[in-house]
């Protein structure tokens, strides 16, 4: 068994389920950058995902604590979808990249890793971006950190007056 060294992740582990409430609902009050959060609106924002799957990997999620679709109002969905569309169009305008995975993951069962709060994934993806570390080393090499991308988005989302 092959086994790659994160300490990075200790404190996301060792408090997973020791934190009481939702981490979503912790970064919509956030201001501070430590929040991750991109854009806000009037009942949804955008965040960075703080273990991304590739550079610019953001979620957007209603202000709303659910976990459940159907208890959403045809407005927040529509203002979740418009966020969607700026944030891929942020990363887009920074990234270049050749496509987008958007979805969600809805209960443990379909892979949600927080189950209590429902949320969006937009992930970036180019050409070929399985490299060798994925396929041979079951890891993703991110060039660039949080802090960076971050700044980068934010600065394309507050371009595009949306």
């Amino acid at each position: 068994m092959q086994h790659l060294f994160a300490p990075w992740r200790s404190a996301y582990v060792s408090s997973a389920g020791a934190a009481p409430g939702c981490i979503f609902c912790a970064a919509a009050g956030g201001v501070a950058d430590d929040s991750l959060v991109l854009a806000r609106s009037q009942r949804s924002f955008a965040l960075l995902n703080r273990y991304p799957y590739t550079s610019g990997h953001a979620m957007v999620a209603p202000l709303a604590h659910t976990a459940d679709l159907a208890l959403l109002d045809g407005g927040t969905l529509n203002e979740m979808m418009a966020l969607v569309q700026r944030v891929m169009g942020a990363i887009q305008a920074v990234y270049a990249p050749h496509g987008f995975n958007v979805g969600m993951n809805l209960g443990e069962a379909a892979g949600a890793g927080v189950v209590d709060h429902l949320h969006l994934h937009v992930v970036p993806r180019w050409r070929g971006d399985s490299n060798f570390m994925s396929v041979s080393g079951g890891v993703r090499v991110l060039p660039e950190d949080l802090a960076t991308t971050l700044g980068r988005l934010r600065a394309a989302l507050e371009g595009d007056h949306g």
